[in-house]
């Protein structure tokens, strides 16, 4: 079965597991069965028309999804690695003291 790696701020909502054992065909799929299994995670990975947020980036091996010809259709084999990473926002850089 694929792993979902699970970041540090969303662990709260799997039972504080880092990583998960998913099931799908597709990354869409393994996305699906995930939120499945963990309904409060929704909110935080979808919007109403159960799309990705646009904050959050979700990478088969070391390719975003979002960058994938397939994306979300992306097949998956039984050995894959899916990990979350949302983007972090933050305030401007202070200025330089000297």
């Amino acid at each position: 079965m694929p792993i979902l790696k699970i970041p540090p701020p969303m662990r709260s909502y799997v039972s504080d597991q880092t990583e998960l054992l998913v099931t799908g065909a597709t990354v869409g799929a393994a996305v699906q069965n995930l939120l499945e299994q963990f309904p409060a995670l929704r909110p935080h990975l979808t919007d109403s028309h159960g799309e990705l947020r646009p904050f959050v980036n979700l990478f088969l091996g070391e390719e975003n999804v979002k960058d994938l010809p397939h994306g979300l259709d992306t097949p998956l084999a039984e050995t894959d690695i899916l990990l979350i990473l949302p983007s972090i926002a933050g305030g401007s850089v202070p200025p330089n003291p000297e």
